[in-house]
């Protein structure tokens, strides 16, 4: 299954850095590049890649997941750090 995010789908509105929107972005581990939590063109791929990895396409867990990324703690900077605690997160709130 393979989980494609648009802007439609998420909850909340985020800017876009236009400048750098053709720059790569997160594509798997590892990834030592820094993560812009306030781009959009970086959110996308990073929800998408972490949809597919716990495989669900349910708009409840992109909605955690938002809700993770709002709250995400600042000393966690790159891509491979935010993927991680992402994935962690979710795995363990799915859990309760």
């Amino acid at each position: 299954m393979t989980i494609i995010v648009k802007a439609s789908d998420l909850k909340f509105k985020y800017p876009r850095d236009v400048a750098n929107r053709n720059k790569p972005k997160f594509s798997g581990l590892p990834d030592p590049a820094p993560f812009n939590r306030d781009d959009l063109y970086d959110i996308l791929p990073m929800v998408s890649a972490v949809m597919n990895e716990l495989e669900s396409d349910d708009g409840d867990v992109l909605n955690l997941l938002e809700d993770l990324l709002n709250q995400m703690p600042r000393f966690i900077t790159t891509r491979g750090e935010v993927f991680g605690y992402l994935l962690g997160s979710a795995r363990e709130c799915l859990r309760r």
